[in-house]
């Protein structure tokens, strides 16, 4: 077990001086590394919400926007469903989770159950929810009307899709704030938290998260004055919208969709040539593209309107046909609400809205003192440490006391590898993963004490004790593995940072207990040849001492007891 080899030796220096030069880094300032040479190692650890400050969002699905664009969806099928067979039919409406049609024909009611058996099939949910999931059921009772019911597993299939689709859209508008390693977290069903270190305004974030974004380019219907509109009924097929004027100007919109976000590749704020003001310039795919161009040539002369979640933006008119697939979206704008605007239409549209439910702020000052807490916290846990393996150990000590600095280095060094971000229960980790690495390596010299006093040299006694203490020290770090694997997957943001941290520190610890210290003591045992294990300043439990614990169970099983209640 002392013997190492050549090869085996420079791999080990090899691993530890690669994860020293890897930490180093976050000993310096930004400014002091950007006059480093390129090839030095510059990532460092990003600070957590809790150590540099920022803002925290936790932000709710509205189910009910689910449920209405489902119906809407349902509606336009029913209608082109039923329109292709030929069924005459009335009453089209929805209320809740419920749609429902009448068929003027009895004797077709039949082929109108026939026609529309698409809409009540199950569809593809993935693997993980069994394959298939109907969303949607058919009651027939009364005569001649159907109605179709959206069903509780339909509504949790929408919303867990809806949701996976979400944070992907508020990871894009985050990403365009230019925010470095943001958090975004699912939170149960229909929850996603949202974490900025490093920011401190929540009320453009709020806004930027809270706007489904939606945009839409449609006709504007002139074929009536919208005050008649307003005071009598729309005509069919069109809706009075409003401006995002104030006071808001009313609109009459043709609801057809000529159109949509959806087509947008790029959208970016900008200044108009001829009046200098805030704009948003976008582009089409190419399909919106020859949309575009194929309306605004047949409707030369008329107005379009430009539409962000049911608010009329701009409704300008068609001058000359739009051809080459690209645009400006004006209306009233300042730099930054151009910028939010074209930040919006970049990431996409929420398949619903989002609603701020918790949102908390933590100041660069209050950062601080966590950071200094955290070092506090550190550095007297570690001088504690330190001074106790010395104390208890000797020399032997002194090498453990390396293998720990090397060990803390090592956490660090992985850490900001893989760019993870530190916490304030990430640095709990680290505190914690110190005294487990001490821990290992009390464990082996008080094996390699045993095994002197049996009578074996002081060789054997060490190469003995490294031997035994092995499975013992992997079985206990692989029991606290297996849990903070537990706690990454189930816990939330501060959880998993403990977690994070507090597994490398436990593949370290095997490393720098075992390996790393083994090496140093194999060392020193070469060179010094030792004829006595080196004696320790103090001796806290005297040779011989035996303490009757199974004696004393009763009461101290008594007091374990009443401390856990």
């Amino acid at each position: 077990m002392l013997y190492f080899s050549r090869f085996k030796m420079i791999l080990i220096w090899v691993a530890v001086a690669i994860t020293v030069i890897l930490a180093a880094p976050n000993l310096f300032s930004a400014s002091t590394l950007a006059q480093l040479p390129s090839w030095v190692p510059k990532r460092q650890m990003t600070l957590g919400l809790d150590l540099q400050g920022g803002s925290h969002i936790l932000l709710e699905m509205n189910q009910n926007d689910l449920i209405k664009d489902r119906l809407e969806t349902t509606r336009d099928e029913i209608r082109t469903l039923l329109r292709d067979a030929k069924i005459g039919y009335t009453g089209l409406a929805g209320t809740g989770r419920t749609l429902q049609v009448r068929i003027t024909d009895p004797a077709q009611i039949d082929a109108a159950k026939t026609a529309l058996k698409t809409l009540t099939d199950p569809v593809a949910a993935g693997l993980f929810t069994g394959g298939s999931v109907q969303e949607m059921t058919l009651d027939d009772s009364e005569p001649g009307l159907l109605k179709f019911n959206v069903t509780d597993a339909g509504i949790k299939y929408r919303t867990s899709t809806a949701l996976t689709q979400s944070i992907e859209v508020v990871e894009r508008r985050v990403n365009e704030l230019g925010t470095t390693e943001p958090i975004v977290q699912r939170q149960g069903d229909d929850r996603i938290l949202v974490q900025v270190p490093g920011l401190q305004d929540p009320q453009r974030l709020k806004e930027i998260l809270g706007q489904t974004a939606k945009l839409t380019f449609q006709m504007v219907d002139q074929s009536m004055p919208v005050q008649d509109a307003l005071n009598g009924r729309p005509p069919a097929g069109s809706s009075v919208l409003y401006s995002q004027d104030d006071p808001p100007v009313p609109y009459l919109i043709e609801n057809r969709v000529i159109v949509s976000g959806e087509n947008l590749v790029d959208a970016q704020a900008t200044y108009n040539s001829q009046n200098n003001e805030p704009v948003v310039s976008f582009r089409f795919d190419s399909k919106g593209a020859a949309r575009f161009g194929q309306a605004t040539a047949q409707n030369v002369g008329k107005l379009f309107a430009i539409i962000l979640d049911n608010q009329v933006i701009s409704a300008p008119q068609i001058r000359e046909p739009i051809l080459g697939g690209t645009g400006q979206i004006s209306g009233n704008f300042t730099a930054q609400s151009a910028n939010d605007l074209a930040v919006l239409l970049r990431a996409g549209a929420l398949p619903a809205t989002l609603t701020v439910i918790e949102e908390r702020t933590v100041g660069p000052g209050l950062g601080q003192d966590s950071i200094h807490a955290g070092k506090v916290a550190g550095i007297i846990g570690s001088i504690l440490v330190v001074a106790f393996m010395f104390v208890a150990y000797g020399f032997l000590g002194f090498l453990a006391n390396i293998a720990l600095a090397v060990h803390v280095a090592m956490i660090v060094g992985v850490l900001s590898l893989l760019g993870a971000t530190l916490t304030l229960p990430g640095i709990a980790g680290i505190v914690l993963t110190i005294g487990m690495a001490v821990d290992s390596n009390v464990l082996i010299y008080e094996r390699i004490r045993e095994e002197r006093r049996a009578g074996r040299s002081v060789i054997q006694a060490i190469d003995t004790g490294f031997t035994k203490a092995l499975a013992t020290i992997v079985d206990s770090n692989i029991t606290s593995l297996i849990a903070t694997v537990v706690l990454f997957y189930l816990g939330t943001g501060p959880v998993k940072g403990f977690a994070i941290t507090y597994a490398i520190g436990i593949l370290t610890t095997v490393f720098t207990a075992f390996t790393f210290t083994r090496l140093l003591v194999s060392i020193w045992l070469r060179r010094a040849r030792p004829k006595e294990l080196p004696k320790a300043p103090v001796t806290f439990v005297p040779p011989g001492t035996k303490i009757p614990f199974m004696g004393i169970r009763r009461w101290t099983f008594t007091l374990s007891s009443a401390l856990s209640i």
